[in-house]
């Protein structure tokens, strides 16, 4: 894959020959040396592509298309070559403007992934990171060759990001996670039945000794579970097909399409509470999960309790709260209501890379990030020293409630 910040050249239509961003030696090494586009009268031999543009706080947008890659001095022996990558005008590269990020990724079946996202976002952060690349970028592309040698673990974070650009890798386990939830047939059970096997399905894992580790991989399991049998149900449902007396089904299958996503963004949110509920029972943590406090607000966990929230008399240094996303976006402003009586509050998140821009924001907002430490390495250097895992939060807990 490769990277660049685009130029106005690259980007403004009026500035670029004809949707065109200029190529270079590590693009070469990516795309080769053959002319790929739709020549008069012969075969089109066009990569087919995936355009996606991913702002973070905005809702993701793709498109499927094909990019051109050639040589435009070709015909012109006397000078070197000049590579040119043609992208397709569409919904995607309407939003693209000079600064932005360009990741260009080429998969092992030769489809290409064109991928923008703005400079300086949580997006972009996770992106560098998970393919391996320097921050510094520049108006030339640098190039990453992703093969077994260098292949970064498929951990969490990982498929966090891959779930961004619409990958779903192979499971290992496949079998494994399909008998587990063999039993529930072709109906999603609720996802406290759901969290419950996650955790048994992993006896080794101890949230007693490692909290932070535990919680990472019970969401990673769950996460599996709950792919394989989407994945059953929603292949039976395509088969019965979305056929009508008067032709296709259209507002049926995108309702359905939308019950699909609607349903992993609730039971991500469901799933994160549930584990860490197990997390603090098997540290003795009081607390109490989506007690009411101020205008009906209903922060995730509040610690003690709301009976002692609700005392006057209860020292507030000693009350503590915490909001729990799995991904943040801008939604993590919500939390800084939830709770009047407790002036620093805290919020756990699942998600890896967010920018220095928001963590910086919540520090000035008396809003403590806490993150598992296995997911520290997506953060900058600078961010690292302030974030909290899960075993100090613990900790701070246990300490006011002794």
């Amino acid at each position: 894959m490769a990277v660049k910040r685009l130029a106005a050249v690259d980007a403004n239509p009026e500035s670029s020959n004809q949707h065109e961003v200029t190529g270079s030696e590590p693009l070469v090494r990516i795309l080769g040396r053959e002319d790929r586009k739709f020549p008069r009268g012969g075969e089109d031999n066009r990569f087919p592509a995936t355009y996606i543009w991913l702002a973070g706080e905005q809702e993701a947008v793709s498109e499927e298309g094909w990019l051109s890659w050639y040589d435009s001095r070709r015909n012109d022996p006397k000078r070197s070559a000049e590579w040119r990558l043609y992208y397709q005008g569409n919904a995607v590269t309407a939003l693209m403007k000079p600064g932005d990020i360009l990741f260009l990724a080429r998969k092992p079946d030769g489809h290409l992934l064109f991928i923008l996202t703005p400079d300086g976002g949580t997006i972009r952060n996770q992106l560098l990171w998970l393919f391996g690349l320097d921050e510094q970028i520049g108006l030339r592309f640098e190039s990453q060759e992703i093969g077994r040698d260098n292949d970064a673990e498929l951990d969490f974070a990982a498929r966090y990001i891959l779930d961004e650009l619409g990958i779903e890798p192979e499971e290992p386990e496949a079998d494994r996670l399909d008998g587990l939830i063999e039993k529930f047939g072709l109906k999603f059970p609720t996802t406290s039945v759901l969290s419950g096997l996650a955790r048994m399905s992993l006896p080794d894992v101890n949230a007693k000794d490692g909290p932070d580790e535990a919680l990472v991989l019970w969401m990673e399991r769950e996460e599996q579970l709950f792919r394989r049998l989407e994945r059953r149900i929603v292949a039976d449902r395509i088969r019965e097909g979305f056929a009508t007396a008067d032709g296709a089904d259209v507002d049926g299958f995108l309702a359905f399409s939308l019950s699909v996503q609607n349903r992993r963004k609730a039971r991500a949110g469901a799933a994160l509470e549930n584990h860490l509920a197990a997390v603090f029972e098997a540290h003795e943590i009081r607390y109490s999960r989506g007690a009411e406090t101020e205008n009906r607000n209903r922060p995730d966990f509040l610690f003690p309790g709301q009976a002692e929230y609700r005392d006057p008399a209860f020292p507030s240094a000693r009350l503590t709260m915490l909001g729990a996303k799995s991904t943040l976006k801008d939604r993590w402003r919500q939390v800084l209501s939830e709770a009047i009586r407790i002036d620093a509050k805290h919020l756990l998140t699942l998600e890896p890379g967010v920018s220095e821009n928001q963590t910086d924001e919540m520090r000035a907002k008396l809003l403590q990030l806490v993150v598992p430490r296995r997911l520290h390495q997506t953060y900058r250097l600078t961010q690292q020293a302030w974030l909290m895992d899960i075993s100090g939060f613990l900790m701070l807990v246990a300490d006011r409630q002794s």
